[in-house]
């Protein structure tokens, strides 16, 4: 491969826009300088320089991102799932969680994780860890080792959670200040801290506050939960009865993103006023403006969301309105680190919301679904997630030969059967920010 760039021939499928897919049959994809210079019908004579990667029988994709995972979830995955979402956190999620103060047992743990992350189609992602400074660093460590490029966040939480886990608000924003402070030390190339509350529920408004003001004093993204569950949302109505809707609890507190006349045009890393809120299955008209001008992006997590018995989000709602949204696995509560399966949920959950709930939204599509993983996620990242000149170059290279079939399909309709089809086994090949990673 040369030292400047190289060019990846084979069918190719990416989203222009949050209206337009591309497909095509026969591309050639040029990478220079870790960026995309474009996609051909053609070989571009101008690159002839350049070493052709030849995929001629696969598909090629930009990277997926996964908006939104919880990393010490995975060994749990796939239990629990006949409880709704706060009595599966006391039962299930909070006594795993204490677990990671063992740095063994961390790391043992994150060492699967990263292992099923790196194989499938996810190239990017935002990953929340524990309340525990230590190995939610040691996580940071072992993602920088793969070549995949993340944001991760020590949990926060001081209030409605088992005493065992649970941390004082001052103690909390020291902790948090240390792992931040440790995280940029460490000056990684691919990996950054988020601030991360878990939930209002589980947050004081002192310690909101605090984490408002690191985050801008640090110039830091923030990820949190938002509008999730009918029972939660009654809770943060009767904590916090001055705020007259969920989000903005986040929004009193500086870490509800920021308008746009005011939020720093970025191309790369995320930092202070790039916010994402998972979940949003019942935020009201209220909550969906204030989201749409503040920018925040939504984390659309459907497998977590009907497997905790949430509801289904309306995804499409979303995209026609303008707001930014990607998809998450959500693991644990997501039984699937594969974005595969969490397409194949958001469209599930959008037929069943239409049919039962709401039939003045639509549906989603396949062309939605793509946008989300790839694109739509990838737009917290900066310039990623399609082919188009000037985006960071993260592809994940498909073999769908296993899919058998007696008809002819063009490279759009091969994604979308390899999407319901297929799985990690399909990934081939993965690159990001320009580096072969396998």
């Amino acid at each position: 491969m040369s030292e400047n760039g190289f060019i990846l021939h084979g069918a190719a499928v990416y989203s222009e826009n949050r209206e337009r897919i591309i497909s095509m049959d026969e591309a050639w994809i040029v990478c220079v300088d870790g960026v995309s210079r474009g996609v051909f019908d053609h070989f571009p004579e101008e690159y002839a320089g350049l070493e052709v990667e030849d995929y001629w029988d696969k598909l090629i994709v930009p990277g997926f991102t996964d908006l939104h995972v919880h990393a010490p979830q995975y060994q749990f995955r796939g239990t629990g799932m006949d409880m709704e979402l706060l009595g599966w956190l006391n039962t299930i999620v909070f006594p795993e969680e204490r677990r990671y103060k063992d740095l063994e047992y961390a790391e043992s743990s994150y060492d699967q994780f990263i292992e099923d992350l790196f194989v499938g189609p996810t190239t990017r992602a935002a990953i929340f860890g524990t309340a525990d400074v230590e190995s939610t660093l040691l996580l940071m460590d072992m993602l920088e080792d793969t070549g995949l490029v993340t944001c991760v966040g020590k949990v926060n939480m001081d209030r409605n959670v088992p005493e065992y886990y649970c941390e004082t608000a001052e103690q909390s924003l020291e902790d948090t200040i240390t792992f931040v402070e440790g995280a940029l030390a460490e000056e990684y190339e691919r990996t950054m801290p988020i601030i991360t509350p878990r939930f209002t529920v589980s947050c004081s408004r002192k310690l909101m506050q605090g984490l408002g003001e690191i985050a801008k004093e640090y110039n830091l993204p923030v990820q949190s939960h938002l509008s999730e569950n009918l029972t939660e949302i009654r809770m943060v109505q009767e904590l916090e009865p001055d705020a007259s809707f969920y989000g903005e609890t986040y929004e009193k507190t500086g870490l509800f993103g920021l308008p746009s006349d005011i939020r720093p045009e970025r191309e790369e890393c995320p930092g202070y006023g790039d916010t994402i809120m998972a979940h949003c299955v019942w935020s009201p008209k209220e909550e969906i403006a204030l989201m749409k001008k503040n920018g925040v992006f939504i984390a659309h997590c459907p497998e977590s969301n009907m497997n905790l018995t949430s509801g289904a989000a309306p995804a499409s709602l979303y995209l026609d309105e303008g707001l930014r949204i990607g998809l998450g696995t959500d693991l644990g509560a997501g039984a699937s680190p594969c974005l595969f399966d969490t397409m194949k949920a958001a469209l599930t959950s959008s037929k069943l919301r239409k049919r039962f709930y709401d039939e003045n939204i639509r549906s989603l599509d396949f062309s939605d679904v793509f946008y989300m993983a790839t694109l739509g996620g990838g737009e917290f990242f900066g310039k990623v997630g399609s082919f188009e000149e000037g985006y960071e170059f993260d592809a994940v290279v498909l073999d769908d030969f296993s899919l058998s079939t007696m008809n002819e399909y063009g490279a759009a309709e091969r994604m979308e059967r390899l999407m319901y089809l297929g799985d990690d086994r399909n990934v081939v090949g993965k690159y990001v920010r320009g580096q072969k990673l396998y």
